[in-house]
């Protein structure tokens, strides 16, 4: 565990390629910590712009993975097979192995897209492997592919994987969102960790409220600048309902016994689905950040004081996105996925640190 690293980034020649990158979460920490970033790859081609914005030097590289072949990304961006330099990042879309989402057919191509990262590590054996997912890959290791790809590692020079599943929290993000982790290397027998913050976890009002640069807004509020402090309306009814809620971390049990506001699908089940209505707690890391922070019907994603859910800046800032990242998209829906779904920062920096580290380290012992 160290304090904010101290790491000298500037006596190493890692770069990077970021796999299904999304908006750029990944990516943005990675060349945070000092990783210079070769390309991003992602079949959704509403990513590109907030991706391009953000990921200065890099290429924005529109392709399904499943139809990518090795041969053509290595003339693509002229990668030498065995590059000690080279990172190959995976965080693939997870639908399928997390325990949010219900259909399992709709998310189906997911499960597989692990198995089709491998098949660019198998093909050009970079330096370093980071696969990053949901915690159900690592439950569901034989299903999911991960345990055939531990041991192919394992079996051809990355000796030691570290694979964990670790909550960002840990790692500066003001959010308890846990996720599993592999980091490989063949440049050494040391076990690579993601490099702890020392000192005082993140909470919600270390970036939330009018201190931190947000004014009280209403439901239905538009930002028409590049801060994006933007959230939905919200019906007449849910209005009443969120009054009703109590200020920092209530829940929808504030109106349960209202017969005109509680909803007839909790009627008689108090104790399910607690956090649906709910508000943050401003001394607490916020919940999990998902593609609905929109909503206040969708989890505790109410602000911790106004009666409105979080907005497009706020979800962000929850993930560890700078505010003055860059989000390109044609809805609030469209933002929010993209943010829901991205690698929070600050612990992709983590990452990225870690390597560096484990780099300067094999460097010097094969001097």
């Amino acid at each position: 565990m160290i304090k904010d690293s101290n790491i000298q980034l500037n006596t190493h020649n890692l770069k990077a390629i970021d796999f299904f990158c999304s908006g750029g979460g990944m990516s943005f920490g990675m060349q945070d910590s000092g990783i210079k970033i070769l390309a991003g790859i992602d079949f959704d081609k509403n990513c590109q712009d907030t991706y391009e914005a953000n990921i200065k030097d890099a290429k924005f590289i529109h392709a399904d993975v499943f139809e990518l072949k090795e041969e053509d990304l290595q003339k693509k961006l002229s990668l030498n097979k065995s590059d000690d330099d080279l990172v190959l990042i995976g965080c693939s879309p997870c639908q399928f192995w997390s325990i949010i989402n219900t259909d399992r057919t709709k998310s189906s191509k997911s499960k597989n897209l692990l198995i089709e990262f491998s098949r660019f590590v198998k093909y050009l054996r970079p330096g370093y492997v980071v696969v990053e997912n949901v915690p159900g890959v690592l439950r569901r290791k034989d299903e999911s592919g991960l345990n055939e790809f531990i041991e192919w590692l394992k079996c051809n020079g990355y000796n030691n994987p570290h694979f964990k599943i670790h909550n960002v929290n840990d790692f500066g993000v003001p959010q308890s969102r846990k996720r599993f982790t592999l980091i490989a290397t063949r440049l050494s027998e040391n076990e690579i960790k993601p490099l702890k913050l020392d000192g005082k976890k993140a909470v919600v009002k270390d970036v939330l409220g009018p201190e931190n640069g947000f004014p009280e807004i209403s439901d239905g509020h538009k930002d028409n600048s590049d801060f994006l402090h933007s959230v939905p309306s919200i019906s007449d009814i849910n209005k009443r309902r969120l009054k009703k809620v109590e200020k920092d971390g209530g829940n929808r049990l504030g109106f349960a016994n209202d017969p005109e506001l509680q909803l007839k699908c909790f009627e008689g089940k108090d104790n399910a689905f607690k956090d649906t209505f709910g508000r943050l707690w401003w001394n607490r890391p916020s919940p999990t950040i998902t593609t609905k922070f929109f909503s206040v019907s969708n989890g505790r994603f109410v602000h911790p004081e106004e009666d409105r859910a979080l907005s497009i800046r706020e979800g962000a800032v929850l993930q560890s996105f700078p505010k003055t990242y860059k989000f390109k998209g044609t809805s609030i829906a469209n933002l929010a996925r993209m943010i829901g779904n991205a690698v929070p920062p600050k612990y992709a920096t983590a990452l990225g640190k870690a390597i560096i580290q484990n780099h300067k380290d094999a460097i010097q012992n094969q001097g």
